[in-house]
């Protein structure tokens, strides 16, 4: 619960050094994105273990952030609420990082044979990092982003600003992944990471998730000794309802049923809104590169050698798009404050970007005919790259969707936080419930998306269609339905954000 007091306004670097550690994990995400797939496969992972890595994302974010919310919400430590999951969250990366990267050479060493195309030791001990990679992150990002609410001191502008720096650094730690993996001599800098059961791929690989773990550690260490924390004390915290015979599981079940119970309108708007806005985003977010390869470029994962190689091309075009998407990203999260209140707020800035982003999903189908009409033109064993002008059209997509994807990455968290602190509410557990409305609709997409496409044919377009009439359900929403904060004119007014 939150004290209600008179606070001081913190100074904006500390919200900018807690900021920070977003490009810490995004910068472990983007590698995951660019080399674990092939790396993967070279451990012969069967695809029943593939489904189940991948479930591990949306199931941790719909069990531990609720939970990591509502513990650091009520934590007494005397280092403060939110720095002890920071800290705890970071040291687990670390340690899951180093399980992935490792996993050859742990295997190897356990007994896996380098003769054999499926090594099961290995694949265990990738699955057991992977998975508590993905708890870990939920341990780190939920509580770092109720720490910039708290250092916003309730102040609805500084709350704006905070989460958008989160999403600059986001955009921050995708660049310097993405450029990260790209680097294929990268593995010279730490010779001994070659070794008789892990490759140059690998070793790169490994020599990338070691600069992540310094990377990360060396900006949490820096956040958390830099930027100070006031303890709560036991009553601030609520616990005399524990002490009084409910035990702390049964206290967290019962506070997020009441959560629920109590939300007020604004916030199931919110909830919704951010629903339909994940539910477009997502088809993309998992096949982007996927439809460069196969519908832009033309190839076939699994065709001829000319097809195969013509996908590659087309994946690795796919990446030079996400780059340039987190570059637009990072600009847009700079710019998100003075854009929003020259067209009236957070909420329609929202609702007009969620218009791009339907417009965007909307022109991959005419990227795709174009291409798909070029190759028609010049026949089917015309097995070359687009011409510039198809390629150029493609990347300009990825980069027009950093902007709507700034405002994805920061203002629904800022509109939480807005809500929460309007009703007094426990920041931690009210972002991990906002976190819900993300992590189902993933559940719902990653089931629907495969029949929907199978049902029109094959291919991403239909699930991209699919996204772009959410995308555009969810603008209307926001503009018309979703509320303006009651006091941000107030809060506004006072000046407060603005000092340093």
């Amino acid at each position: 619960m939150e004290t209600g007091q008179t606070v001081t306004p913190i100074p904006l670097w500390n919200i900018v050094v807690i900021a920070a550690i977003a490009a810490g994990i995004q910068f472990g995400w983007a590698l995951q994105l660019s080399l674990l797939t092939p790396y993967v496969q070279t451990l012969g992972v069967p695809h029943v273990w593939a489904a189940f890595i991948w479930l591990c994302g949306p199931i941790s974010g719909l069990v531990v952030q609720p939970i990591v919310g509502y513990s650091s919400d009520r934590c007494t430590s005397r280092i403060g609420r939110r720095r002890p999951f920071i800290a705890a969250g970071a040291c687990f990366v670390a340690v899951a990082v180093f399980m992935i990267g490792f996993a050859k050479d742990i295997g190897h060493r356990s007994g896996d044979s380098l003769q054999n195309p499926t090594k099961p030791r290995a694949v265990a001990i990738f699955v057991t990092g992977f998975w508590i990679l993905d708890v870990a992150n939920n341990m780190l990002q939920g509580p770092c982003r109720a720490f910039l609410a708290d250092l916003s001191s309730n102040d609805h502008k500084r709350m704006r600003i905070a989460n958008a720096w989160f999403s600059f650094f986001m955009a921050v730690g995708n660049v310097l992944g993405y450029a990260a993996g790209s680097f294929s001599g990268l593995h010279k800098l730490l010779p001994f990471t070659q070794t008789t059961a892990c490759d140059v791929y690998c070793a790169n690989l490994k020599t990338c998730f070691i600069i992540d773990i310094v990377f990360l550690l060396s900006i949490t260490i820096t956040a958390i000794t830099t930027v100070k924390e006031t303890p709560i004390t036991r009553k601030e915290a609520g616990d005399e309802e524990d002490n009084e015979g409910r035990s702390s599981g049964r206290a967290f079940f019962a506070e997020l049923v009441m959560a629920f119970k109590t939300l007020k309108k604004p916030m199931w708007f919110l909830l919704l809104v951010t629903c339909l806005n994940w539910m477009a985003w997502f088809p993309f977010l998992l096949y982007d590169t996927d439809w460069m390869g196969a519908e832009v470029y033309g190839g076939k994962v699994k065709g001829s050698a000319s097809q195969q190689k013509l996908y590659d091309e087309g994946v690795r075009a796919g990446a030079l798009g996400l780059m340039i998407n987190s570059i637009v990203l990072a600009f847009a999260s700079l710019g998100l404050e003075p854009v929003s209140r020259l067209i009236g707020g957070v909420k329609n800035m929202w609702g007009v970007v969620n218009l791009i982003l339907a417009a965007c999903l909307a022109a991959t189908v005419w990227v795709t005919k174009v291409a798909e009409a070029w190759r028609g033109e010049h026949g089917p064993q015309m097995l070359t790259p687009p011409p510039t002008s198809i390629k150029t059209s493609a990347l300009a997509l990825f980069g027009l969707l950093g902007i709507p994807l700034a405002v994805t990455f920061s203002i629904p968290f800022a509109l939480a936080s807005i809500y929460c602190s309007e009703e007094g509410g426990g920041q931690g557990l009210s972002l991990g419930v906002l976190n819900l409305s993300i992590v189902i609709p993933q559940m719902i997409i990653s089931v629907i998306s495969g029949p929907i496409d199978a049902a029109f044919g094959g291919g991403n377009l239909p699930a991209f269609v699919l996204g772009s009439i959410l995308a555009a359900i969810s603008a209307l929403l926001a503009i018309f339905a979703l509320p303006n904060p009651k006091t941000q004119l107030p809060l506004n007014s006072t000046g407060m954000a603005g000092a340093h």
